[in-house]
């Protein structure tokens, strides 16, 4: 069905990941490519100070490391991609300069955070170039 499918995990909801990443298994054309993407988020300068100086560096490898025990376990065959910065932002640059025709995104119930400042997946349905499937 699809030929290349992003999948963006949150480190902190691996178990999600590992929904998302079966259901683009099941998705893609023989040939495909799936791009396994986290995305470690800038901190605010004010927050800095009360961080270890390697935090990110540190945020940067772990999620490296449970991007390829993921990949591993499901013997998916992914490309791994790490980034720094907005996680929105960057999985719709990764999307479009790949080429990517489906991203495939985990989502929790909404909540009233939701509204005020808006998730990671709902800013990706509204902005993605390609189609989304949200995972509940």
């Amino acid at each position: 069905m699809y030929r290349k499918i992003i999948v963006p995990v949150d480190m902190g909801q691996l178990d999600r990941g590992e929904t998302i990443l079966a259901r683009a298994k099941a998705l893609l054309d023989a040939g495909g490519e799936i791009l396994l993407v986290s995305v470690v988020e800038t901190v605010p300068s004010y927050l800095t100070i009360d961080l270890p100086m390697d935090f990110v560096d540190v945020s940067v490898k772990d999620a490296e490391q449970k991007l390829a025990a993921l990949d591993g376990k499901h013997a998916a065959g992914a490309r791994r991609i790490v980034r720094i910065g907005s996680a929105a932002r960057e999985i719709m640059d990764i999307a479009e300069k790949e080429g990517a025709d489906l991203i495939i995104i985990a989502s929790h119930r909404p909540d009233l955070s939701n509204y005020l400042i808006g998730a990671t997946a709902d800013r990706v349905v509204r902005h993605a170039k390609c189609s989304v499937l949200v995972d509940r």
